[in-house]
């Protein structure tokens, strides 16, 4: 069995269809998403749809990213402004251009359900990241989820705690980012117009096999 991380999609339902065309998926891999599935791009409830169908045919694990959350916070806080200026517009047009005047039930609990970390021996997932020096496990003591999505500051440490190799997202980078204990997989899919970006990112563990596929324009799921 593979695990394959799949970095930030924001959206980008088109190049989601064409990195997953890419791998070749098999009934034993499992796929675990890093976060950030809506805003900013063209067809946020076209990637949901297809993360629901997912899931009836391989096994995934979802992990909320801090977009995520921000839709959270507006629809059960009303915070919109913050939402907005992060590219919440976007995912609503994505629904009003559906014909449908808020976002269904099904999608919303999708979201709900997605998780702040994924563990396995070998490995440790989640979205932004983590402090780089303290282990895994004090990360987990001492921080919460702010920590595990918003979090940047590992980019920047060059040694680390952790009894494991991190897998995150969150953060933009030119290449898939190898370190001994840190894979950043979020090569800025949804920032194609930018050079040096629009790439959706996937990795096949623990091979650490990259595959990468580069923005695709397509039409938004009818």
């Amino acid at each position: 069995m593979s695990i394959i991380a799949i970095g930030d999609i924001h959206g980008c339902a088109s190049t989601l269809t064409a990195l997953l065309d890419e791998l070749e998926l098999k009934d034993t891999d499992h796929l675990v998403f890093i976060g950030d599935y809506v805003d900013r791009g063209p067809d946020s409830r076209g990637v949901i749809d297809i993360l629901r169908g997912l899931q009836d045919v391989v096994k995934c694990t979802f992990l909320r990213g801090n977009h995520e959350q921000l839709m959270l916070n507006y629809l059960d806080k009303g915070e919109y402004d913050l939402w907005a200026m992060n590219g919440g517009i976007a995912t609503l047009l994505s629904y009003s251009d559906a014909g449908l005047n808020e976002i269904p039930e099904d999608d919303v609990q999708f979201i709900r359900d997605t998780v702040s970390y994924f563990e396995t021996d070998d490995f440790f997932f989640v979205h932004g990241g983590l402090k780089a020096n303290y282990t895994i496990q004090e990360n987990l003591e001492m921080f919460d989820d702010e920590t595990f999505l918003w979090e940047r500051t590992h980019l920047m440490s060059k040694e680390y705690s952790w009894e494991k190799p991190v897998v995150c997202g969150h953060t933009p980078v030119d290449i898939p980012t190898n370190k001994d204990l840190l894979i950043n997989i979020d090569t800025g899919c949804v920032y194609h117009q930018y050079p040096g970006r629009g790439v959706l990112t996937a990795v096949r563990l623990p091979e650490r096999e990259f595959v990468m596929v580069p923005y695709a324009e397509g039409l938004k799921t009818e």
